[in-house]
């Protein structure tokens, strides 16, 4: 089996690819639709992608020797958030494949060894780090925009069986800025695809459960757009939460972002 971080990338290079080909294809009315961020048109989640991608390429390239010139984050997302929604469908294509260029070139030994001051954490932290919040960033807005076009659309099941091992390991820290586990009122633990969802006075998820006190039935995607609070009629069709707590309760936990 590839390294986590091998398979990191290959997911991020599918979800480019195909998200890529449907922005190839948008009109300009089909950018200023409503996306399935509630706050954002598609051409904003795109825009969020893009500014992720110009943003989060610098420390990654520096980490491997690129000099890149130093640029503050506000002059960024002013400079996106002030473009047009076709300048900022356009961006996205050219910056998320620029990122995606320097990520499939490291070689081996710098896919192992390489870390990478990000700028807002206490420490530098492994590649592998890197790419799964970037992946977990690609893989909720990616479903987004297509959701605003196909209802049925789920996080690419690539991706969600990635991001399940990646939160019960190197990006584990993220579930807990996503999670609001005061909302609870006893601790549960839940059995979902590929793993558990501890909740406490924490919220943790985990490779496997001995004895869970409940059961989330339904894919590996819907558990994803569960935690980044994604999960909602009409797009839970078949999920069911089963045992000692509800869907509706796991929903209160992770509001979204």
């Amino acid at each position: 089996m590839s390294p986590l971080v091998d398979r990191t990338i290959t997911a991020l290079r599918a979800e480019h690819d195909v998200l890529a080909g449907l922005v190839r294809t948008l009109t300009d009315e089909q950018l200023a639709a409503p996306s399935g961020a509630s706050e954002w048109t598609v051409a904003q989640a795109l825009s969020h992608l893009g500014s992720g991608a110009e943003i989060g390429r610098a420390p990654i390239a520096r980490a491997a020797g690129e000099t890149v010139p130093a640029e503050d984050n506000p002059t960024i997302w002013a400079r996106w958030d002030g473009s047009s929604p076709r300048a900022q469908a356009d961006g996205f294509l050219e910056h998320n494949a620029r990122w995606l260029d320097l990520v499939e070139a490291l070689t081996p030994e710098q896919r192992s060894s390489l870390t990478v001051d990000l700028g807002f954490l206490p420490e530098p932290v492994p590649l592998v780090t890197a790419l799964g919040m970037r992946l977990s960033e690609v893989a909720n807005h990616s479903w987004d925009v297509r959701v605003a076009f196909d209802p049925a659309a789920g996080v690419a099941a690539g991706s969600a069986d990635v991001l399940v091992e990646l939160l019960a390991g190197p990006v584990g820290f993220l579930v807990g800025f996503l999670a609001k586990p005061a909302e609870l009122e006893k601790p549960v633990s839940v059995a979902v695809p590929g793993g558990g969802l501890v909740i406490d006075d924490t919220v943790t998820v985990v490779d496997h459960l001995e004895a869970p006190s409940a059961t989330f039935s339904g894919p590996a995607e819907a558990f994803v757009r569960l935690l980044s609070g994604r999960l909602k009629a009409p797009y839970d069709d078949g999920v069911t939460v089963e045992g000692g707590v509800t869907l509706d309760e796991l929903r209160r936990v992770f509001p979204g972002f």
